[in-house]
């Protein structure tokens, strides 16, 4: 019996050791699989091909290509291409020519991020955020380049593949191999380079001979012809009829100018100039910014010259006189203006981060660097940041517009132009007050045109006790009646309000149909009743009264000499 159970118990333990065997080989596997691609051992070193190729690593993987390719060893750089999709009988010859076209293709496309390019051989990603998924794990795959061709996206990517009782090595994609025809006919040598001669093509300073004699014919070529340009748009803009298409025209000089010429380098580049990729990855996204940005500049320059007509024709000289429709329109295109701006910086910014080539290798080294770099602006940006978010606030709400009569901090102006970071303030006396945005909608001021131009000024007289406020009330009436810049003379007023004892204050109430208006009547209505009382009442002036007191001296009562009212 006890030998019964030392059998039975012999037998579970191995059962369970093999079944712990094969559950490990199958996590094993499992591991494996995630880590790396199966392949045939055919396909990772051809016939004929070299046993010690280094291709550990995704950097010395890209590292011997180019070196090979530059040396013009072509059949040992197509040993770093997966040619399983290819015939095994055309491999060797078909690989020669897929390796140049591709090494031709990372030439002008690729600028190679080393630093960047993993030198493990799992590709491991040693350090990341807790929102990056493949920090701290292996890949088996890495894109080196997106590109775009007609419409369609193409990617040059290097994958990790291994045979059996082989090490993982890594090369470049079964699909980066399809797609080498497609890009090099995209992007391979253009009818002009076939002819430069082969003593132009050696490499200097990272850039061929002949790009370094192109390149600055090419830009003096391209300088003239923006030249040319500018000076046929301002021709242009001098015989055109038409009053709001001249001004147009010659404030676009200089942006259309800038968009001819940026347009003629990329037709320049499309058609027979391919450059290196250090140049390509500059150039071209740099182009397209300055296309981007020359017409919308050019689109403002338009916006400003429809608004500068409004202003002179239609307009006029911009105040509170103006209807409140009139002056909505006028505020409405400055905003127009300020979107137009936002849109075309926010359009450049999207070309440079969909074209610049360095965004593909780049692209986690940016975004590392973003969280820093977002709170140094924030920093330094924050007065010019908070004053444009005011100005977008004002363009929206209208708590003000341009024509405004306004009343700030002890000044009235009227509100000339509201720009991105301050607002410019005419007074009445011609001054300019330039305020920010921001600390203007932080302080109360008055909007006197809120609602309409109209307002209703006070004169304030102070005058002696027996001064007659009935009187006075009747002579201001009629002078206000006779005043061409006083309306509404139902609303005309006048009262006592306030009284000491060296006299009362006399108060005087006008409606006038804008503030310079009000205030020129205002001024005429004072000196008319200044004037009134100068001539016919004199003694209504505010006087002095001393106090008349008795002494005695000597049993004899004296009056004080002073025993008249001061100013008699």
């Amino acid at each position: 019996m006890n030998m019964l159970r030392l059998i039975t118990a012999a037998l579970l333990h191995m059962v369970i050791l093999a079944a712990m065997f094969v559950y490990g080989g199958q996590l094993s596997a499992q591991e494996d699989s995630g880590a790396w691609y199966a392949i045939d051992a055919s396909v990772m070193t051809p016939s004929g091909g070299d046993i010690d190729v280094q291709r550990r690593t995704p950097r010395e993987t890209v590292r011997n290509f180019i070196r090979l390719t530059e040396d013009q060893q072509f059949a040992k750089a197509a040993q770093y291409l997966h040619l399983g999709d290819l015939p095994e009988d055309s491999r060797k010859e078909e690989g020669v020519q897929l390796a140049r076209k591709l090494a031709m293709v990372i030439e002008r496309q690729l600028w190679i991020d080393w630093a960047g390019l993993s030198a493990r051989p799992d590709a491991m990603l040693e350090t990341g955020t807790s929102k990056n998924a493949l920090a701290g794990k292996p890949r088996r795959d890495i894109g080196l380049k997106m590109v775009e061709v007609e419409g369609q996206a193409y990617e040059i990517r290097l994958g990790r593949y291994k045979a059996a009782d082989a090490d993982p090595v890594w090369m470049f994609t079964p699909q980066t191999v399809q797609n080498i025809p497609t890009l090099y006919e995209k992007f391979g040598p253009s009818r002009f380079e076939r002819h430069i001669p082969r003593e132009l093509t050696i490499r200097v300073g990272g850039l061929r001979l002949w790009e370094w004699i192109l390149l600055p014919i090419m830009l003096g070529g391209l300088l003239g012809l923006g030249w040319v340009t500018n000076r046929s748009v301002g021709w242009a803009s001098r015989t055109v009829p038409g009053p709001l298409l001249r001004p147009a025209l010659e404030r676009s000089r200089i942006p259309l100018a800038f968009v001819v010429v940026a347009i003629a380098a990329q037709f320049m580049l499309s058609l027979g100039v391919s450059f290196s990729g250090p140049v390509t990855t500059i150039l071209r996204p740099f182009l397209m910014i300055v296309i981007v940005t020359g017409l919308g500049i050019t689109g403002l320059k338009i916006v400003d010259a429809v608004l500068d007509r409004i202003t002179v024709r239609v307009i006029g000289e911009i105040d509170d006189t103006r209807s409140l429709d009139q002056r909505e329109l006028y505020t409405s295109i400055y905003a127009i203006r300020r979107i137009i701006v936002l849109l075309m910086v926010g359009i450049a910014i999207i070309v440079l981060l969909s074209r610049l080539n360095l965004f593909d290798s780049l692209g986690m080294s940016l975004l590392a660097s973003a969280g820093v770099l977002t709170v140094l602006l924030g920093i330094a940006g924050q007065a010019v940041l908070g004053n444009i978010m005011a100005s977008l606030q004002i363009a929206l709400a209208k708590p003000i517009r341009i024509g405004d009569s306004v009343q700030f901090e002890d000044n009235w102006a009227y509100v000339e132009s509201i720009f991105y970071t301050f607002l410019r303030l005419r007074t009445w006396d011609e001054r300019r007050i330039i305020v920010p945005v921001k600390y203007f909608v932080s302080q109360p001021f008055e909007n006197w045109s809120v609602t309409d131009a109209r307002i209703l000024k006070t004169i304030t007289l102070f005058l002696d006790h027996r001064a007659d406020i009935d009187e006075l009330r009747e002579v201001f009436c009629d002078l206000a009646k006779d005043d061409e810049d006083v309306i509404e003379h139902e609303h005309l007023f006048a009262a006592v309000t306030k009284h000491s004892e060296a006299g009362q204050e006399m108060s005087f109430y006008a409606m006038g149909p804008d503030p310079s208006a009000a205030w020129a009547a205002e001024m005429r209505l004072r000196e008319a009743l200044l004037a009134y009382i100068r001539d016919k009442h004199p003694d209504w002036w505010p006087q002095e009264r001393l106090l008349l007191k008795d002494r005695t001296e000597g049993g004899q009562q004296i009056t004080s000499a002073n025993d008249a009212q001061a100013g008699e």
